[in-house]
C-alpha cells in the first residue's frame, strides 16, 4: 500500500477524529497500546481537578461530595458497557492479579465437591502464579493445565471447580470463542473465569448475552487508563448469593460505616471490593472510559481488523526474515499482531530507535498493538518501512540494541 492510498483511508475513517483525543508523542508511532495504551488529554482535566479541588479544597468531604466513594460502582458500570455487562455486576478496583485471586476462590468456594483449576499451559505467567498460589494455600485442590491444541473438552469432567481462561492470547494475539467455550465449560458443571486484559476496549464483547460467570481484566491497555490503572472485576448477577471471596475488607461490608467487628458481606457487586481505593488512579480512568461512551466496539473491531491486515500483508512483502505467530484468520485474532525472528529482542529495540514502539516477549516473540482510537493506516504503512530498514540494515546487530533490558 502508498502512503497516499493508505493516508486516504485514514480519511474516510469513522474512528479517525478519536486521534485528537490522545496525546501521541511527536515523531513517535505507537504500537504497544496492548501492553501500555496512549494517554487521553482529558486526564491532565481530570487530574488537576481531583487534586486541587477535590484533595486540596473539599478534603475528607469529597468522599461524599464529589463521589468518591461509589467510584469502584460508577465506572464499573461505565466500564460494564465496553464489555457487554448490566450495571450492577463491573466493579472498578486492585489489581488483576489480586482479583483474580478473589474470583478463583469464590469459583472453587460456589463448588464444593470439586477440586480442579483448569487453566492454560500458555496463559500470562501472572495468572498462573496466582493460581500455583491459591492452590498453596489449598492443598486439596489440583491445577490441570490445557495444552496447546487441546480442546478445552480434553480437560473437562467432574471434578473441574473452575475453569481461568485468556479472551486474547497474550503472545499470539489468539481470540477465543468464548461463547462457545463458556457453554462447554458449565456443561460440565463448572464455572469459567474470563482474563480480559488482552479484549477490554479492542474487541466486542457480550458477557451477558454468552452468559459469563466470571471476569477480571486490566485498564491500562486498550482502555487507556494509564499505568498501574486499577483494574476490574465482573460477576454476574444471577452468582452474587452465591459468591463470597476471601479479601473480606471493609469497603465489602454490608454496611462499612456501622463499624461492626463480624463481617457482613454486601450483597451485590460491593462484595468484590477489599479496602480503600485508588482514587487518583480512577479519576485518570475515567477520562479514559468517558471517551468510550459514544464509541462504536463493532467500528473498532473492524477498524482493528483491517490495521492487522494491513501490517501482516506488509510485513510479508517487505521483511521475509520475520515469521507471522498471530492467526491468519482476522476472526480468530484479536487487536496486536505477533512476529517471530531469533534476534527479535534486539529488532524491536532498533525499530524503538527509529521512533516506532512496539514490544518483546521472550524468547523470540515481538508485538504490535493495533490501537483503533488512534493508530492511522498511514502509521502501520510507515511502521513497517521503518521495520524493513531495521531489517535490511541489520541495524539489530548494532551492540546498544543487543544489551540485555531488565524490562521489555
Amino acid at each position: 500500500m502508498t502512503e497516499r492510498q493508505a493516508v486516504a483511508l485514514d480519511r474516510d475513517d469513522p474512528l479517525a477524529p478519536m486521534r485528537e483525543r490522545f496525546h501521541i508523542p511527536e515523531g513517535v508511532i505507537y504500537l504497544d497500546g496492548h501492553s501500555l495504551g496512549a494517554m487521553p488529554k482529558a486526564v491532565r482535566d481530570n487530574m488537576a481537578t481531583a487534586v486541587d479541588t477535590e484533595w486540596a479544597e473539599h478534603l475528607i468531604t469529597a468522599w461524599r461530595r464529589d463521589g468518591w466513594w461509589h467510584l469502584p460502582e460508577t465506572l464499573g458500570d461505565v466500564l460494564g458497557r465496553v464489555i457487554g455487562a448490566a450495571p450492577g455486576q463491573t466493579v472498578v478496583t486492585d489489581t488483576t492479579s489480586i482479583n483474580l485471586h478473589k474470583v478463583l476462590w469464590a469459583a472453587v468456594d460456589a463448588n464444593p465437591g470439586r477440586s480442579v483449576i483448569v487453566a492454560e499451559a500458555g496463559s500470562f505467567p501472572a495468572d498462573l502464579y496466582i493460581t500455583q498460589g491459591l492452590l498453596a494455600g489449598q492443598p486439596d485442590l489440583e491445577l490441570r493445565l490445557l495444552g496447546e491444541g487441546q480442546s478445552i473438552d480434553d480437560v473437562l469432567d467432574n471434578d473441574v471447580a473452575v475453569a481461568l481462561l485468556n479472551a486474547v492470547d497474550y503472545r499470539t494475539g489468539a481470540l477465543m470463542d468464548m461463547a462457545a467455550v463458556t457453554a462447554k465449560v458449565q456443561q460440565s458443571g463448572a464455572l469459567v473465569v474470563w482474563d480480559l486484559c488482552h479484549a477490554g476496549g479492542a474487541v466486542p464483547l457480550s458477557l451477558d448475552g454468552w452468559n459469563v460467570d466470571l471476569a477480571v481484566g486490566c485498564t491500562y491497555k486498550y482502555l487507556n487508563g494509564g499505568p498501574g490503572a486499577p483494574a476490574f472485576v465482573y460477576a454476574a448477577v444471577r452468582l452474587h448469593q452465591r459468591l463470597r471471596q476471601p479479601l473480606s475488607g471493609w469497603w465489602a461490608h454490608a454496611e462499612p460505616f456501622a463499624f461492626e467487628p463480624g463481617f457482613r458481606a454486601d450483597n451485590g457487586i460491593r462484595k468484590f471490593l477489599c479496602g480503600t481505593q485508588p482514587v487518583l488512579s480512577m479519576r485518570a480512568l475515567q477520562a479514559s472510559l468517558d471517551l468510550f461512551a459514544g464509541v462504536d466496539m463493532a467500528a473498532v473491531r473492524a477498524k482493528s481488523m483491517a490495521l492487522a491486515e494491513l501490517f501482516i500483508a506488509e510485513v510479508e512483502r517487505r521483511c521475509p526474515d520475520l515469521s507471522v505467530l498471530s492467526p491468519r484468520d482476522p476472526a480468530t485474532r484479536g487487536s496486536h499482531v505477533a512476529l517471530v525472528h531469533p534476534e527479535g529482542f534486539a529488532i524491536s529495540q532498533a525499530l524503538i530507535g527509529r521512533g516506532v514502539i512496539g514490544d518483546f516477549r521472550a524468547p523470540d516473540v515481538m508485538r504490535f498493538g493495533m490501537a483503533p482510537l488512534y493508530l492511522r493506516y498511514a502509521d502501520v504503512v510507515a511502521a513497517v518501512e521503518a521495520l524493513a530498514q531495521v531489517m535490511d540494515n541489520e541495524e539489530w546487530r548494532d551492540p546498544r540494541f543487543q544489551a540485555p533490558a531488565e524490562v521489555t
